[in-house]
């Protein structure tokens, strides 16, 4: 097939990120694939794009303009002819629909989050029968787009973004006195860092001893940077270090002896889950697939999105037991690297894509 992959941008976020394993597969099975942008943000991406010699090109700025580029994007399509629009992400899935409909093109969407703004809930349930097949990247999302979108699950494919590489290097023993504590993720505020500040402020406060073996490290870039540097420098946190973005999520994670996600929404959450193959102990919100791996079992703890202080007992466990920490995240490395094997990755991607085969069938 000649596939025309149509995203939001090619930033530094999780649907971008994982895009040259995504269209590896693809190319394994014989396709050809050019990949398009709507949008021009931080393009993080670009560069793993370059190193596959993946094609693709940028068609819009830094802000929206959605008859703008729907007028370009029908440009490349007329031009290109492909066999298959496939989206990923609301203004690219809505954009491909309205155009795949227009050129009799079949279209395939990703939905990648647990959650939608109520406005892009309301359009997408309007136009889902416009994507002939939907691929979801967790069984949380699975069960949001048929309740919430109204998808029928004859037409979903599950294929998880996250790849759990077994070569990864395994995260540090917690021999130093101090729990080093991270995050990985765009500083924005459905990631919740501004309910971690408060936690940290409480566990210093109530706890100064706890507190002073604690130092937790951010690391990503985002809109909401000068917010929470205002919120540490406010409250006197001063055990809270933001990294700025990283090339090498896993080398930062290596560094670390627990992990911390605090998201209002999310999807599968790639970086908790990079963060279990590291064989660190996540504590995270009960929200997208996180609710699911995230357990007990798994090497985590699950706390409710905005509990400041739940999340802050949650890390005073971990700082007064390292042991018991580094043994949570020594079996999540295990089902982890079970679950999310490369393996498992080619195979549910090649099952998506059988999906998407038939519809050119038919």
């Amino acid at each position: 097939m000649r596939i025309l992959y149509v995203i939001n941008s090619l930033d530094g976020g999780g649907g971008a990120l994982p895009l040259p394993h995504i269209i590896g597969v693809m190319r394994a099975e014989g396709h050809d694939v050019h990949v398009v942008a709507l949008m021009e943000r931080d393009g993080r991406a670009r560069p793993l794009l370059d190193a596959q010699a993946i094609p693709y090109e940028v068609i819009g700025g830094p802000k929206r303009r959605y008859v703008e580029t729907a007028w370009r994007l029908d440009r490349i399509i007329r031009a290109r002819r492909p066999d298959l629009i496939w989206t990923s992400f609301t203004h690219a899935t809505i954009t491909g629909q309205l155009l795949g409909a227009l050129r009799r093109i079949p279209v395939v969407s990703w939905q990648h989050n647990a959650w939608l703004k109520p406005i892009n809930a309301r359009i997408l349930r309007l136009t889902a029968g416009l994507t002939r097949h939907w691929v979801v990247d967790s069984g949380a999302v699975q069960t949001f787009g048929e309740e919430t979108l109204g998808l029928d699950p004859a037409r979903i494919s599950i294929w998880p973004l996250f790849m759990a590489d077994p070569g990864t290097v395994a995260a540090a023993s917690p021999a130093s006195p101090v729990f080093r504590l991270g995050s990985l993720g765009r500083l924005h505020r459905n990631k919740g860092y501004d309910v971690l500040v408060r936690a940290v402020a409480h566990l210093n406060s109530q706890s100064p001893d706890v507190g002073q073996r604690l130092s937790v490290h951010l690391a990503g870039e985002g809109p909401e940077r000068p917010a929470l540097e205002a919120l540490v420098h406010e409250l006197g946190v001063p055990n809270i270090h933001f990294e700025g973005f990283t090339t090498e999520p896993m080398a930062f994670l290596a560094g670390l002896h627990g992990y911390v996600q605090p998201s209002h929404h999310e999807g599968l959450c790639i970086a908790a889950h990079q963060a279990l193959a590291a064989g660190l102990p996540v504590i995270a919100s009960p929200v997208g697939e996180m609710a699911r791996s995230v357990t007990a079992s798994n090497g985590g703890i699950l706390v409710p999105y905005g509990d400041v202080q739940e999340l802050a007992v949650a890390l005073e466990r971990f700082v007064r037991d390292p042991l018991a920490a580094a043994d949570m995240g020594r079996a999540a490395r295990i089902w982890t690297l079970r679950e999310y094997s490369v393996e498992n990755f080619k195979a549910r991607g090649r099952a998506a894509l059988r999906a998407a085969e038939r519809l050119l069938r038919r």
